[in-house]
């Protein structure tokens, strides 16, 4: 685990080959435990809480990405995490991709999980802030998972316990960034993985997304919403054990 005074929740198991996990808004590292649990014997497998986020502290926003890029670099480092398989769901996605483009020495390869270079317009995503800190997690809950569609019952009350300022501070960041450009630039094995009832971040946003990475896999989950890997850890985790052995990490 990080040591308590970065602020940020970190956490390794096992030893072998590195995969590091990045979650999505408003959840926390949590929703991926199946698909770690689902791993082969040989994988490192670390995950990360977003600030203001699960376990981790829960610092004052709004928040720019270049922070939450920076979280993660830090805490790949203090998990002695290099030269890993980078993995991440919706926001966490767009982090990985600000990751390697930052540090391309700690990060072998990419999977994007449902997620995008960029989302939509600014003003959505500060009108959504600004919701959420006058009314709580409430003010977002029915169109959040009308988005998401998944099918675990339990999202919604794991949800309403994010922190809404933490909540609030990624939408700021998410506002403010537009990774096209940059992603483009990325010379790495990359796999993109949609999920074919997602509504937040649609199969062909995703493909777009992960195209702009040459060379790159696409995989679509069908049945499987936002979540992919809690509607379907089996599934996701096929696809990602896949693409570790097809570019040779396990």
């Amino acid at each position: 685990m990080l040591p308590s005074d970065s602020g940020i929740f970190g956490q390794k198991k096992g030893s072998g080959a590195p995969v590091f996990f990045l979650h999505c808004l408003g959840l926390d590292h949590q929703i991926w435990d199946g698909v770690i649990d689902r791993l082969p014997d040989g994988v490192s497998a670390g995950v990360m809480g977003l600030r203001g986020h699960g376990a981790s502290a829960v610092p004052e926003g709004p928040y720019r990405m270049g922070a939450l890029v920076s979280d993660a670099e830090a805490a790949m480092e203090r998990l002695e995490l290099r030269d890993a398989v980078v993995v991440g769901l919706s926001v966490g996605g767009m982090i990985a991709q600000g990751l390697a483009v930052k540090r391309l020495d700690l990060v072998r390869g990419l999977v994007l999980a449902n997620t995008a270079a960029k989302f939509g317009q600014p003003r959505p995503w500060e009108d959504r802030a600004a919701a959420v800190l006058e009314g709580g997690m409430e003010a977002v809950r029915e169109a959040t998972l009308e988005r998401w569609q998944c099918r675990d019952a339990g999202v919604e009350e794991w949800l309403m316990r994010c922190d809404p300022v933490g909540y609030a501070g990624v939408c700021h960041a998410i506002a403010g960034t537009d990774f096209y450009t940059p992603t483009s630039g990325l010379r790495l094995p990359a796999l993109g993985i949609a999920g074919s009832k997602d509504r937040s971040t649609p199969p062909d946003l995703v493909r777009e997304t992960s195209d702009l990475i040459p060379g790159s896999r696409f995989a679509l989950m069908k049945e499987a919403g936002h979540l992919s890997p809690l509607d379907d850890p089996d599934g996701f985790t096929a696809h990602l054990v896949t693409f570790l052995k097809e570019i040779g990490h396990i």
